[in-house]
Parts: structure tokens; C-alpha cells; sequence
């Protein structure tokens, strides 16, 4: 099925520039048209943010299937945690598809994901076996994903660029 409304036309259901400054096509208007459709850095910054939240789902399955598969201290808090864990992966789940798709609003929590994980790192660091083993590529995700985002290119890209006064 085809959109009757033009691709230039403010209207289009593709064409966010108007809400967040950017395309998700990379056309001619708004920022993503200064530096190419997407950037390296935000595929990149969006590719491990999604990962993020990929893994963080993965740990609230597994969490809600030794529930029922397990025997849990406490099957009523087991459940609760596992639940809390699923919808905590949504926050870099949604800002990595954000990230992808160039919108603005992606950035802020994409970084605050990250700034979440580094002190995560530190604490998985002083534990033992697998948790110590996760800690130093979570806390080399958050470094590289900070590092994509937090430059000019990144920012043009996002069109998280200070208005002229």
C-alpha cells in the first residue's frame, strides 16, 4: 500500500523532521542530510544499546523461568524481579531503535544507560565467576557507546545541536 502524501511533505508518516530534527531516510531535509543517512558512530552506539537491552531481557527470561522452573527462596519476589528486569530492558531497547532510526530524544537515554552500567561494571567486578567475567565488556560497551555519542558528529546527526539566539 502506497502513502498519497509526498515524501517532502510535512505530513509524511516518514518524515520526522519536524518532530526531532531529523529523517529517517537521510533525504534533503533536516539534519541527517548534513552527514549521510547514518552516521558510523550512532550504528554503532545504536547497534550496543540494542545489544544492552537484549541481554538484559535475555537475564529477566531466564529470571522468570527458574521461577517456575526452580525453586525460588521466595516464588512471589522471583517473579517481581523477573517482571522488573523485562521492563527494564525496554529503556535501551527503545533508545537504541531511537538511536537507529536518528531520533533526538535517543541520545539522553542511550547515555544514561550507560552511565548505568558503568557502576553495574564495578559491582559485577567485585563478585565472582561469570558476574566478574561480565564485567570488563559491559564496562568496554559503555565506554564505546559513550565515545559515538558524545562528539559533534553524533549530535549534528541527532540534531541535538545548540540553537542559534
Amino acid at each position: 500500500m502506497s502513502d498519497p502524501t509526498p515524501p517532502d511533505d510535512p505530513r509524511h508518516p516518514h518524515d520526522p523532521a519536524g518532530a526531532d530534527g531529523a529523517r529517517d531516510s537521510g533525504g534533503p531535509a533536516g539534519r541527517a542530510a548534513e552527514t549521510g543517512p547514518r552516521p558510523r558512530r550512532i550504528a554503532v552506539a545504536a547497534a550496543l544499546t540494542l545489544l544492552q537491552g537484549i541481554v538484559i531481557a535475555a537475564l529477566g527470561v531466564i529470571m522468570l523461568v527458574l521461577v517456575f522452573t526452580g525453586t525460588p527462596d521466595n516464588a512471589v519476589q522471583a517473579l517481581t524481579g523477573g517482571v522488573t528486569v523485562l521492563l527494564l530492558a525496554l529503556f535501551p531497547l527503545l533508545a537504541g531503535r531511537g538511536l537507529w532510526l536518528l531520533r533526538r530524544w535517543s541520545r539522553g537515554p542511550s547515555v544514561i544507560v550507560q552511565l548505568l552500567a558503568l557502576p553495574t561494571a564495578w559491582q559485577l567486578w567485585g563478585m565472582e565467576g561469570v558476574w566478574q567475567a561480565s564485567a570488563p565488556p559491559l564496562a568496554a560497551v559503555a565506554l564505546v557507546v559513550l565515545g559515538c555519542l558524545m562528539n559533534s558528529v553524533a549530535a549534528e546527526a541527532l540534531g541535538a545541536v545548540p540553537r542559534d539566539a
